[in-house]
């Protein structure tokens, strides 16, 4: 496979109410959407798709204005796109995908890092974030061009070389990559998945809580969330600098969960956090006063900065006491690796951070031991259907985040139309029987959306 052409498309959506997370708020963001023209040695041609928010809040957590973040981001997807149409590459998705992450994708950064103000430097995890849509792309072509699904080319079948090129093990294992391949460790695929339902920092809890009501026909307090999608599973979004407003958060939002038959909680600081006591002395003031909201979480997630190298913090007192997955820390297996060292044991997957990186993080944890979840950007369109298939064959600890349909339903509506029982969530799962056919399954044609003007690019 070589990529003939690249095109690149930005579409903006609006949230319905806004969604705080972290230290920042988003009311919007742009999906750059991207297709790659490919043919292999026969002159066969297909067309591959991939889409990925551009979520400047989580990539990229600032002082700097959110629109000079956002249009860095966008000229960022352009030099990119520019790149994939130069490209010389040849072969399997994973093989063109890791080479350009391994060479391309540093070098553009740094070239653009280089060229502008320490404040102003974009940080690695929003290049793969803006990476991801083109990474995506190829697995879809590829699958169109061989007319097969994405996850039935990732044996040794469709793999010339297998994972020991691309993975090595941590020194203390036993474990080996020579003659596994990512089908080793994926788990057999499901048609439905749970759903986690995300409760940001502004979500109202209760009436007295109401600051804007847009009185579009969805709910606005949590408890109506839960009742109309049958959920039993809630991401509680903390602040990770006030104790006390994070622990009675926890624990108000455990007692509305538990009258309407919610079984699970996670904790998810989004790397606010500065300290591990910070942390465990939560989790022990849940356990001694709120033992039944305790009994209830599932796992924390993320509440450290995701600089590992830099924030180089011995956590095993919190995995000691909950499962403690890494989010934006795990870019690649290296850091999920140095993260194991320090006592992470498990692994949020994002196909945000490219599918390549998702695939090889997932084989490198699996292989160590390390539970799996797949976690959300608020997704929304093609971005949400890569994402449920990503969660659909990684064996996840219990379902995947699902958030855009609370915070830009409307955002899918032509996506939805093909996929209704994907993009709805029901007695709190999703369906994913509609993704059909070869690549991703997406059924673009089927879909039918029209797209604003293809960005020009030089």
């Amino acid at each position: 496979m070589t990529i003939t052409a690249c095109r690149l498309y930005f579409l903006r959506v609006r949230t319905r109410v806004p969604y705080k997370f972290g230290t920042e708020t988003f009311t919007e963001a742009v999906c750059a959407r991207v297709c790659l023209s490919v043919r292999d040695s026969h002159g066969r041609e297909a067309e591959g798709w991939g889409e990925t928010p551009l979520n400047v809040g989580w990539v990229w957590p600032s002082q700097l204005p959110y629109s000079l973040r956002e249009e860095a981001l966008s000229d960022f997807c352009r030099s990119i796109a520019v790149q994939w149409m130069c490209s010389q590459a040849q072969g399997h998705p994973l093989e063109i995908g890791y080479a350009f992450l391994q060479s391309d994708l540093p070098d553009l950064w740094n070239k653009r890092n280089a060229s502008v103000q320490e404040e102003d430097r974009m940080p690695w995890l929003a290049a793969l974030v803006c990476a991801s849509p083109f990474d995506l792309a190829l697995y879809d072509a590829f699958g169109k061009l061989v007319g097969c699904p994405v996850y039935e080319v990732l044996d040794r079948e469709w793999l010339p070389r297998d994972l020991s090129v691309f993975l090595e093990p941590a020194p203390d294992s036993r474990v080996s990559f020579k003659d596994r391949y990512p089908a080793d460790y994926l788990a057999p695929a499901v048609s439905k998945l749970p759903v986690w339902h995300s409760v940001g920092s502004l979500d109202p809890l209760d009436a007295g809580e109401v600051r804007e009501d847009p009185h579009d026909g969805y709910p606005v307090l949590l408890e109506d969330w839960i009742v109309r999608d049958g959920l039993f599973c809630l991401k509680v979004k903390l602040r990770g600098n006030e104790a006390d407003w994070d622990y009675h958060r926890l624990a108000k939002i455990g007692a509305i969960g538990r009258r309407h038959g919610v079984r699970w909680l996670c904790a998810d600081y989004n790397c606010t956090a500065e300290s591990v006591e910070y942390v465990t002395d939560m989790l022990d003031r849940l356990r001694v006063d709120d033992p039944l909201t305790y009994a209830m979480l599932l796992y924390v997630e993320q509440p450290f900065a995701y600089e590992l190298e830099e924030h180089s913090l011995d956590v095993h007192a919190i995995a000691a006491r909950k499962p403690l997955f890494m989010d934006e820390s795990a870019h690649d297996w290296k850091v999920i690796s140095l993260g194991r060292q320090l006592g992470w044991n498990n692994v949020a997957l994002k196909t945000c951070k490219t599918q390549t990186e998702a695939l090889l993080s997932l084989c490198w944890a699996r292989a160590h031991g390390m539970t799996l979840m797949v976690q959300d950007l608020t997704n929304p369109m093609l971005a949400f259907i890569t994402h449920a298939s990503l969660a659909a064959h990684a064996g996840t600890i219990m379902g995947l985040e699902c958030n855009a349909p609370q915070y830009y339903p409307q955002a899918s509506e032509f996506e939805a139309r093909i996929h209704p029982d994907l993009f709805a969530r029901r007695n709190g799962y999703i369906d994913l029987r509609s993704i059909k056919g070869p690549g991703f399954g997406y059924r673009i044609e089927e879909i039918g959306r029209p797209l604003p003007p293809e960005e020009e690019l030089v």
